[in-house]
Order: C-alpha cells, then sequence, then structure tokens
C-alpha cells in the first residue's frame, strides 16, 4: 500500500503541473478505479489553488468489454462521443493517470476494434494538442504513470521497485530536480549537432540548430506555454528538442518498447532513419515488428485523413536525454523508460507543440540502453564529449 503522504506529494505535484494561473480553470481528471484515491487528491489539490476539477474514472472490465464483447460492434467503438467532444472543448486543462489496472487486458483486443477506437479518439486529440489549427495551441495536459501489482507484473518487475520508479521518481524536492535537469541542460548551450552511440548499435545524429531545449522537471514552465509546449508526463526528468525534422540519419537501437493501443512489447527494434525520416521497411525487431508497423501505418491513414499539410508520421519528431535519478532500468513502459538515467530516446511524429513543426497522429519514443555517448557540436564548430557509457561528464 502507497504511503499516504506520498499519494498527497503526487497528487500535488501532477495538480502543479499544469500551472493554474487563474482562478475557475476548469480541469478534467481522468484514471482508472484503481487510482482513485490519487484522483480525488488531485481534485483537491486544483481546489486549493482555484480551479474547477472533474473527476471521472472506468475500471479494467469495462475497458476490456469493449473489445471483447461481440456484442459491441467495431463501427459503433468507431463513433467519437460528441459529448465528450463539447467537454473537452471546454475545459482548459487536462489530467490523465493511467488508466489500466493490468495493460495485458488490450493484449486481447481485436485489431479492428483497436483501429475504430484510434479513429474515434483523434478529434478528440485534434483539440487536446492542438493538431488542428483551429484548436492550436491546445489544452494544458499531463498524463501521470501510477503503480499496480498488475501492471508490475506484466512488465516483469518487482512491484516495490516498480513503485519506487513511479511514486519516488514523482517525489524529488524540485529544488533538487529542477538542478540536475539544468546540469544537463547547460551542456547543450549553443548546440549544432547532436552525435548518438551506444556498444548495441545506436549511432545516429541530428540537428538541433536553433531548436528551443526543454527542462522537464515537472513544471510546465511560463517560456513553455510561450512555445505551446502545453503538458508532460509525470515522473519527470529529461532534457529534450524538437529536432530538425528533415535533417540526420544512422541507427537507433531500443532494447524494449510498448505500442500504446495493443499494448504489445517491441522488442531488441532497430530503426533506421535517413534525412530525418524512418525507414520503416528496414526496421526490424525480434517481436512483434507487425505490431510497429502497422501502428505507423495506421497513423499516416488518420494523418492523410485529416488532411494534414505535410505527412510527417515517420519523420524525427524528438531527441531526448533521460536523467530522473531514481529511475535506473528500462522496463517497456514510456513514462518511466524515457527518464532513465544515461539513455538517449528519439520519438518519431509529432512535434509542433514543443518547438517543431510537425503534425501527426503518431508520436512513439524509442529509448536506448543506459549507457549511451554523446557528443555536442556547438554553433562555433568545438565539439565536446558530454556523455559516457552513460555517465555524464
Amino acid at each position: 500500500m502507497i504511503d499516504k503522504q506520498k499519494i498527497k506529494t503526487c497528487a500535488e505535484n501532477i495538480a502543479r503541473s499544469i500551472n493554474i494561473k487563474e482562478e475557475g480553470e476548469y480541469v478534467l481528471i481522468k484514471g482508472g478505479f484503481y487510482t482513485h484515491e490519487l484522483l480525488e487528491e488531485i481534485g483537491l489539490s486544483i481546489l486549493r489553488k482555484g480551479g474547477i476539477p472533474h473527476i471521472t474514472s472506468t475500471s479494467d472490465y469495462f475497458d476490456e468489454s469493449i473489445f471483447t464483447d461481440d456484442l459491441i460492434k467495431a463501427n459503433i467503438i468507431e463513433k467519437t462521443p460528441l459529448h465528450y467532444l463539447k467537454l473537452i472543448e471546454n475545459i482548459d486543462a487536462y489530467i490523465a493517470i493511467e488508466p489500466l489496472e493490468d495493460p495485458s487486458i488490450r493484449n486481447k483486443a481485436p485489431k479492428e476494434k483497436l483501429e475504430a477506437y484510434q479513429k474515434s479518439i483523434a478529434p478528440i486529440r485534434n483539440i487536446l494538442y492542438g493538431f488542428k489549427e483551429e484548436y492550436a495551441p491546445g489544452k494544458k495536459w499531463c498524463y501521470a504513470a501510477w503503480p499496480s501489482k498488475k501492471a508490475a507484473k506484466f512488465f516483469n518487475i518487482d512491484y516495490n521497485l516498480f513503485e519506487k520508479f513511479i511514486v519516488d521518481g514523482m517525489c524529488i524536492p524540485t529544488e533538487e530536480f529542477t538542478r540536475i535537469v539544468k546540469n544537463l541542460g547547460d551542456k547543450f548551450e549553443n548546440a549544432k549537432k547532436v552525435y548518438v552511440s551506444d556498444s548495441y548499435g545506436t549511432e545516429f545524429w541530428v540537428s538541433v540548430e536553433n531548436r528551443v531545449k526543454i527542462l522537464d522537471d515537472g513544471i510546465l514552465s511560463e517560456e513553455q506555454i510561450a512555445l505551446g509546449d502545453l503538458g508532460g508526463n509525470l515522473p519527470a526528468g529529461e532534457v529534450f528538442f524538437a529536432p530538425i525534422e528533415t535533417r540526420g540519419e544512422g541507427k537507433i537501437f531500443c532494447p524494449l518498447t510498448k505500442e500504446r493501443y495493443t499494448h504489445k512489447f517491441v522488442k531488441n527494434v532497430e530503426l533506421p532513419f535517413k534525412d530525418g525520416k524512418l525507414l520503416v521497411e528496414k526496421v526490424t525487431a525480434d517481436s512483434n515488428l507487425d505490431i510497429l508497423t502497422n501502428a505507423f501505418k495506421q497513423c499516416e491513414q488518420i494523418d492523410r485523413a485529416n488532411n494534414v499539410p505535410e505527412i510527417r508520421t515517420y519523420n524525427i519528431g524528438e531527441l531526448g536525454i533521460g536523467c530522473n535519478p531514481v529511475i535506473t532500468k528500462a522496463i517497456g513502459y514510456i513514462l518511466t523508460d524515457e527518464k532513465i538515467n544515461g539513455s538517449v530516446h528519439v520519438a518519431f511524429g509529432f512535434n509542433k507543440s514543443f518547438g517543431g513543426t510537425s503534425t501527426s497522429q503518431m508520436h512513439w519514443d524509442f529509448v536506448t540502453a543506459p549507457n549511451a555517448n554523446i557528443t555536442v557540436e556547438y554553433k562555433d564548430g568545438t565539439k565536446r564529449t558530454i556523455m559516457e557509457n552513460g555517465k555524464l561528464i
């Protein structure tokens, strides 16, 4: 059982992450039944800050039934709930806590129903994240992890360590966290290119010239709001950029990742890219490669249906460097994996909200092993190795 004071601390940090600026802001708070104590504490924290919360939650039983009940048809799942869409239009901020206590239940979902669900939420995501110009820049948001014993079993990790990664990783004092992130961020001041390699085959470069450097210490700063970067994940702990989308090449090796809708693991993935674009036909993996490629193709279809001016489903969207001192091991859970000390991640797809130019339903982060080597080339032509084997120099 998670200590009550830690629950309150996490709730306060989650509520603070959306940076309530005015009294009366409307905040939607969502999660699974197993997170209900946390949801209520978040709601109370929102009220103390002058916000107006609305809490909603569903169970694993409900989610599983949607996809496995034969009487619930894909053409019904595909319909966007317009009453919920209106709610999203009228909120100022959105807080979501990991909804599934047992992520494995999505493994049983038929492909056609998952694709129908993805289509149904696309208009909601357009509003939340400002994917369409009329909704830009979107709503303030936070998506936070929360531990459960069923999820720990799914990720094949000891529950106590899983809880530590999430809860303790979210409870780091603000001043300490800000110092850690700033120390890492300073090494990228005036950066032009970033070169990354590791002993598993990762070797690539991307350009971050004149792109904004974002320090993720779990607090939505005024600078981020001005940029249009309105949200983040908790636990926090990374420095990230929107690299130039049509430059950079090489290969990133990701030991373990998970597709966000099927919740199926993809292991030992090699992702080559050139001119900033993923060579999807050359991607390899030890398992579930079809799940990965289908996810990209499905997002591409939705992007085309949305009449996106330039298809960027496969272009590099993010370069991030993890620095949460509590998180030390990859488990296939992106909310913790991308924060691992000494790891680097590259995402493909959307990045318009944090300094990039790409709009897409796709945003998938692929994380290296935590022994990355990083060399920065600066605008003055000098180069400096800032990380060796996952350790900052």
